[in-house]
């Protein structure tokens, strides 16, 4: 098959988790012996023209001068290119400032949607651009030949709200079992002394929340936030906790053998996300054989069962810091490890999206 990978800032992964899965399954697609395309911004760090057997197609991305809108035009200029080019099938990752190009996408391949989160949902936006989201949702839902869904809280909502089936695809992680101590020492922290939150730096990622509990709890146990905190409200939340010199700002860390190992080696894992559906950094942290604490919401028990702390205040995240103790939720972890190798491990994730391809194909365009 020849496959277009449409809706993400390009690979190898340097923003988040769309583009961490388009990493993974490109190659896979590639080693598969398909032929595979995956769309860059223009100023993505890696310029070569293939990558790892995935042919990279690189278009103007005013996003660095425009803001979010740029994104419509970077959407825009990967539509048309895909045009041009013959594919059999067009992936996108994600709707919202792609969706209002359908008519422009080629009429022959066949058009499959993650459909992502609920992206209306996201307190960051006003009530304009809310409004604008679900209208996105809605032409991306209805004019997608195949959709995903990556949880299936919303699959229910886009068959309850729309009528339309889609096929349940969650994200996946690699199992990680090879600590490396020593990686600790760039970082500052030793292994049981730090405890960890990491998110894009957004409202509904409960930053706030999580550090405001980490203030009231006394506890001066270093914590590591992680995450390009070179934003508005990175800006606003770097001020709020200025005193407190044991919250500190790391920056996007995107070495995932790093990354796998400050997760591993840390006290306590906070996962903040409130919107969406299953997340790429959760799986992670569950791979990593951390301890999580979650926030409380159907997206994030879905995933993590009863194998978690959970919290909606910040006086709940005082009562986990004060309490929680990863000698005696060791089971926790072990059952969070085992759903990663059994259920969300990347082997199985990338075979179920490449049997849907088959499957579609041998459908044909609904």
């Amino acid at each position: 098959m020849k496959i277009a990978i449409l809706g993400t800032r390009g690979i190898p992964n340097h923003y988040g988790g769309f583009e961490q899965f388009a990493e993974f399954f490109a190659v896979y697609l590639a080693e598969k012996g398909h032929e595979v395309y995956c769309y860059n911004s223009h100023d993505h760090k890696f310029q070569e023209k293939t990558f790892h057997g995935v042919h990279i197609i690189h278009q103007y991305d005013p996003e660095y001068k425009l803001g979010t809108f740029g994104q419509f035009i970077y959407d825009y200029n990967c539509i048309r290119d895909a045009r041009k080019r013959n594919f059999d099938i067009i992936l996108q990752l994600g709707y919202t400032s792609n969706s209002i190009w359908f008519f422009l996408l080629p009429k022959k391949p066949i058009i499959i949607t993650n459909m992502d989160g609920i992206e209306w949902k996201r307190s960051k936006y006003n009530k304009a651009v809310q409004q604008f989201l679900k209208f996105a949702e809605r032409l991306a839902a209805m004019s997608s030949d195949y959709l995903v869904s990556d949880s299936l809280g919303i699959q229910k909502f886009l068959e309850r709200r729309y009528g339309k089936k889609s096929t349940y695809i969650a994200y996946g992680a690699y199992p990680f079992s090879n600590p490396d101590p020593s990686i600790l020492t760039e970082y500052g922290v030793e292994a049981g002394g730090y405890n960890m939150i990491m998110a894009r730096f957004e409202p509904e990622n409960n930053f706030q929340l999580v550090l405001d509990g980490v203030v009231e709890s006394g506890e001066t146990t270093p914590i590591l936030v992680v995450g390009n905190h070179q934003t508005k409200y990175g800006a606003y939340l770097k001020n709020r906790y200025a005193q407190y010199p044991y919250i500190r700002f790391m920056g996007g860390i995107y070495n995932l053998s790093h990354l796998n190992n400050l997760r591993y080696h840390c006290n306590l894992y906070f996962h903040g996300h409130s919107v969406g559906g299953t997340n790429p950094s959760l799986l992670e942290a569950m791979a990593s054989q951390a301890l999580i604490a979650a926030h409380d919401n159907d997206f994030n028990k879905g995933v993590l069962q009863e194998n978690a702390f959970f919290f909606s205040t910040p006086k709940e995240v005082v009562h986990i810091l004060k309490t929680a103790k990863k000698s005696d939720t060791l089971h926790f972890i072990k059952n969070n490890y085992e759903a990663i190798v059994t259920q969300f491990n990347w082997s199985k994730i990338n075979g179920e999206y490449l049997q849907l391809f088959e499957a579609c194909m041998a459908k044909g365009k609904p």
